[in-house]
């Protein structure tokens, strides 16, 4: 459905994307996973057609977004950062509005919209003004707008920013229920639960490059530790780390805050007799201790030294 070829841009000559690849198969939930800033907004402005392309190419089903720009945006449903709605419109009158711009006629619009409305769960606020909505439904009709033309792609860029959870889960279902109806869909986060719960592949994205690619379990395979034992210290001693990282159950040691430790461990029932040895040893106080499972938060805070939401 997809391909992504070395994509590249610059703004005021300093490289922001660098070089990303990667490939979506139809009807796959694809996620970018990576924090603020990252790159991902500008690479997905670069597939829509909305950037244009320093370096690289995207192909929708064989398309080029360089040579056949309208044809591929007609296969392409976006879903932006920011609402792109009018608010002294209704609901219905929004959605009408988009259809129109990609080619649908009055009565078709209204039938679609009237579809779409019940798809996001509005369909009893149709006639009500987007100025009135709180921030989660405008979210859910900004998704409808981008499904008006029944797209072949759905391109989401960080969808449940700002909303309450109630709103974020209806929007989380929302979308897995069109990709299990076939809707091939890139979904953007800097939420690992989110991209967790949809997306079959993932794509880690940090300063402009994608530096992992693979499924959920493919990526936490790549943790050199394979569990995570976060500890709560006062205070953070140097001796006390460097002792740390000669443990033999212990692959890496990551200082998150000034009093918060991320210990990667190949056994963690190994491992944590011998930390709270050490902590005794060195006088360093543990306030708290967490084991948690392999997740994707912990192979980025391996890869970068630091969290997806820094």
């Amino acid at each position: 459905m997809l391909q992504v070829i070395e994509l590249k841009k610059s703004f005021g000559g300093k490289p922001v994307v660098k070089g990303v690849s990667f490939s979506v198969d139809k009807g796959e939930a694809f996620g970018l996973l990576g924090p603020n800033g990252a790159g991902k907004s500008t690479t997905i402005s670069m597939i829509c057609g909305l950037l244009k392309i320093d370096g690289g190419d995207v192909r929708v089903n064989g398309l080029s977004i360089k040579k056949d720009p309208m044809a591929v945006k007609r296969k392409i449903g976006i879903v932006p950062q920011d609402i792109a709605l009018y608010p002294t419109m209704t609901a219905k009158e929004n959605l009408v509005f988009w259809g129109k711009m990609y080619g649908l006629k009055g009565r078709e619009a209204k039938a679609k919209a009237d579809r779409v409305l019940a798809d996001v769960g509005l369909s009893d606020r149709a006639n009500d003004k987007i100025e009135t909505f709180s921030g989660g439904m405008k979210r859910r009709i900004n998704i409808g707008a981008a499904l008006m033309h029944d797209p072949e792609l759905l391109i989401m860029d960080e969808p449940t920013v700002g909303i309450d959870p109630q709103s974020r889960n209806h929007i989380l279902e929302t979308v897995k229920r069109l990709n299990e109806q076939g809707m091939t869909v890139i979904y953007t986060s800097h939420y690992m639960e989110e991209v967790e719960f949809l997306c079959e592949r993932i794509a880690i994205i940090d300063h402009g490059e994608v530096i992992a690619l693979g499924t959920k379990t493919e990526l936490c395979n790549r943790l050199a530790g394979g569990t995570v034992i976060q500890l709560k210290v006062d205070p953070i001693k140097e001796r006390f780390i460097q002792r740390l990282k000669t443990m033999e159950a212990v692959a890496n040691v990551k200082i998150v805050e000034e009093d918060r430790i991320e210990v990667f461990v190949t056994r963690a029932d190994a491992a944590l007799s011998q930390i709270v040895a050490l902590s005794l040893e060195h006088r360093v106080q543990l306030l708290s201790l967490n084991v948690k499972e392999p997740n994707l938060e912990a192979l980025f805070l391996q890869l970068t030294g630091r969290s997806l939401r820094d």
